[in-house]
């Protein structure tokens, strides 16, 4: 099926031109106060996308909310203030902040090497250098205005979308606003010979070049007048690779909760006759256990004995926890494992292997006599699984071979649990245990950005937990966190653990899933988006555990520290480290 373009993107068959497109009305389109250059002096429009492909926009952590609930904040119409991407107070928390980052450029939170071409182009004498967004104009003109100001980035053009376009146009949704734009600008700069469109969500890619394409083609079949708007032109659509942030997990849960709490206030003074639900932020806890250190996770890995040959992707490695209870623990036996972060040192004392498929290492309390619980009748430590098998299966082995003594060693864990946050109506009828479990009701979908007939910016799109990030990350949850299916299972029952199995699907929103602990949601649908492909660092010790990945994920909740982390970026994204006591955490939810 041909895309259905929205309304003024096109030329139409026989359309005659209309009054002369001139910079001084192309300018109406921008925020900058910049005087355009005219028509005759350029050759060539560059067009930049602003979030993930020049600023390394921060998104929903995946470490911290369920699959639904990063869908969820994706969309305009969940929220009665807009979502992640209609908050400014979001974008203006990146970093430490505008007021400390705002001097400082925001270093560390760019596309260098997209920089480097902005600059490229604004010194290109016959070139026009636009920066082009779907954010909303009048919540963010003023501020990614100083965010790229910051950085000495003088583009000819700042286009925001607007609530209704210089000439009364409506937009269905952002491709549609930026195509009108396109369209816009190459009328009006029509001696521009060339166009690139630099943009990193593969589906606006896609669509851009389809409909550049589609363009030139009218453009040259077109009868009469239509052709007579300009000549074809030379389109280039560049596809940016994906990055991504996150912010200080401390700063984004509260963030959140301003704007649930902005939510609430307006549901219930009925603004606007507004008919939605309270919200609130809860936790799902998937299992109880001793949380292992990163460093003792990569020395208990040695032990397993896997056979030469047998390929990494076949392979899911654990090592990262000793198994307490296969959801909230209950509180005599919180009591009797010391409460949530007690410590707790172990031994290791033999190693086995079931059916050639589950490695595992059997463990005694250090001392002897220190009391404890575990999920087993004996301790013991799931170090790998061949995939398609159960790690439950460890419980079978009978035959333990003794570490030799240059390999045994004590290790020390945490007493903390797997969790998630998630967002959901109130529900005055659940106790407090119950909450601890996802919702079987909440389960209602919402329309896509890029769908037809709705205004919303990123609600189908900017999250853009594409499906083929999904599937990542579902293999990395299926490779760290899963102890089985469903959501509440464990090491004995080994019923769950995971995350959730669907996760939203398609766009950059559109949640899907729900279920209860594991059910719906299933494992590992934590949502990534095109511009988000992060480290799974996390720092911080902690007895809440957000993420379990082996080779270098940690848990994290006890935050030490009380400035939340600086959250400066590494390397190629993560969030930010640490952040903010245990309690300053725990208080958001």
């Amino acid at each position: 099926m041909p895309p259905n373009y929205g309304h003024g993107a096109l030329p139409q068959p026989g359309q005659q031109p209309g009054a002369p497109l001139t910079p001084t009305a192309m300018g109406r389109w921008s925020v900058s106060s910049k005087q355009l250059p005219p028509v005759d002096k350029i050759k060539a429009l560059h067009v930049y996308d602003f979030d993930n492909t020049l600023f390394r926009t921060p998104l929903p952590n995946q470490k911290l909310w369920n699959g639904y609930t990063i869908g969820l904040l994706s969309n305009q119409d969940a929220f009665a203030n807009g979502g992640w991407w209609h908050d400014s107070r979001i974008l203006e928390a990146t970093g430490e902040g505008i007021e400390k980052e705002e001097p400082r450029a925001w270093d560390g939170w760019w596309n260098e090497k997209i920089v480097e071409l902005v600059q490229l182009s604004i010194k290109q004498k016959d070139a026009l250098t636009v920066l082009l967004t779907g954010r909303a104009e009048s919540g963010f003109g003023e501020l990614v205005k100083r965010i790229v100001a910051s950085k000495g980035l003088d583009f000819d053009m700042v286009s925001l979308k607007p609530a209704v376009g210089p000439n009364k146009e409506r937009f269905d949704n952002t491709m549609h606003f930026k195509q009108v734009f396109l369209r816009n600008l190459m009328e009006t700069y029509k001696d521009a010979e060339e166009i690139r469109v630099y943009e990193d969500r593969p589906k606006h890619v896609q669509g851009f070049r389809a409909y550049m394409q589609e363009y030139n083609k009218r453009l040259q079949t077109a009868a009469g007048g239509a052709s007579a708007l300009r000549a074809p032109i030379n389109a280039e659509v560049v596809q940016v690779a994906e990055l991504s942030m996150n912010l200080n997990p401390v700063v984004e849960i509260a963030e959140i909760q301003k704007l649930i709490n902005d939510h609430n206030e307006a549901v219930t003074n009925r603004v606007s006759g507004l008919r939605r639900d309270r919200m609130v932020i809860k936790k799902t806890v998937f299992f109880t256990g001793y949380m292992i250190d990163p460093e003792d996770t990569k020395k208990l890995l040695t032990l397993a004995n896997i056979p030469e040959g047998l390929p990494d992707q076949e392979l899911k490695y654990h090592a990262n926890n000793i198994m307490i209870c296969p959801k909230p623990c209950p509180p005599s036996i919180l009591e009797k494992v010391g409460g949530m972060g007690n410590k707790m040192k172990w031994e290791v004392t033999g190693t086995a292997c079931f059916d050639n498929s589950v490695w595992a290492a059997c463990l005694r309390p250090v001392p002897s006599t220190a009391r404890f619980h575990t999920d087993n009748p004996s301790p013991l430590v799931v170090l790998a699984v061949r995939k398609g098998t159960r790690p439950q299966d460890a419980g079978k082995i009978k035959n333990w071979q003794p570490v030799p003594p240059d390999k045994a060693f004590v290790f020390e864990t945490t007493v903390g649990e797997k969790v998630l946050l998630r967002i959901e109506p109130e529900d005055s009828s659940e106790n407090a245990y119950e909450s601890l479990f996802p919702s079987k009701n909440f389960k209602r979908k919402h329309a896509g950005d890029d769908g037809p007939g709705r205004g919303n910016d990123r609600s189908g799109g900017h999250f853009n937990q594409r499906r083929e990030h999904v599937n990542q990350q579902n293999n990395n949850n299926n490779n760290n966190n899963n102890h089985g299916r469903g959501g509440r299972g464990g090491y004995n029952n080994f019923r769950g653990g995971g995350g959730y199995r669907g996760g939203p699907k398609g766009g950059r929103g559109g949640p899907r899933g729900g279920g209860r602990g594991g059910g719906r949601g299933g494992r590992g649908g934590h949502y990534r988006s095109l511009d988000d492909v992060g480290t799974r660092e996390f720092s911080g010790s902690a007895n809440v555990m957000y993420d379990d990945n082996p080779s270098g994920g940690q848990w994290a909740s006890s935050f030490q520290g009380n400035n939340g982390g600086n959250n400066r970026p590494n390397g190629g994204g993560g969030g930010g480290a640490g952040g903010g006591g245990a309690e300053n955490l725990q208080n958001y939810y």
